[in-house]
């Protein structure tokens, strides 16, 4: 299984033997544990879970749970798998060596969050002209449409909270493994502020 729970450190830029610059994202990847191996026959789906990071305080149930992985963490997510392999078992440890330069993964973060936004910098509209009978109105979103049925359609753009959303960016490449840091790079842009918790699994 190549799936990990990192942390996003930054950015910087690597330069190929051609001499093109790329930016590279870097993750810190603590080592994860598994901490439960789910099948079909007990749960009705295979899956793996893991957990990292050490918890500074535990409840008496979730103790109870990492009690056979012989951890606390702090952070713990959930990994479906196809087939549990034999080296899937409780208190097995994944590094950042589970994954080679060229690998490609699937990246899921947390946005950024950017506070209540208008309809143009939310959902990219137009203004309104500023001469001609404009009347200030210039960033105003207009007619929502018809009075019937006397309610507002769900999923109407509007204005609204932006960001702090689970976004997903597929299909990008990992550009160099550093294991004695602990550090993965990743080639292009990843969601999510410095310190923010960042997913990467095998791309299917």
């Amino acid at each position: 299984m190549k799936a990990l729970i990192t942390r996003k450190v930054g950015m910087t830029s690597t330069i190929n033997e051609d001499g093109v610059v790329k930016a590279v994202t870097l993750l810190s990847a603590s080592p994860c544990v598994i901490t439960q191996v789910k099948t079909d026959e007990t749960d009705g789906y295979t899956a793996v879970q893991i957990g990292t990071e050490d918890a500074k305080h535990m409840g008496k149930a979730q103790a109870g749970h990492f009690k056979t992985s012989k951890v606390q963490p702090k952070l713990v997510h959930e990994f479906r798998v196809e087939e549990i392999d034999e080296n899937m078992k409780v208190g097995e440890t994944y590094s950042a060596d589970v994954f080679e330069p060229g690998d490609t993964i699937s990246v899921t973060g947390t946005s950024k969050g950017k506070g209540f936004a208008g309809t143009i910098k939310r959902h990219n509209f137009h203004r309104q002209r500023k001469t001609h009978g404009g009347k200030g109105n210039t960033r105003k979103p207009g007619s929502i449409g018809s009075m019937y049925p006397q309610h507002i359609f769900k999923g109407t753009k509007m204005s609204g909270q932006m960001g702090v959303e689970q976004v997903t960016v597929r299909n990008l490449k990992v550009a160099f493994v550093d294991t004695e840091l602990g550090v993965i790079g990743v080639t292009g842009a990843v969601p999510g502020p410095r310190k923010g918790i960042v997913l990467i699994k095998e791309a299917k």
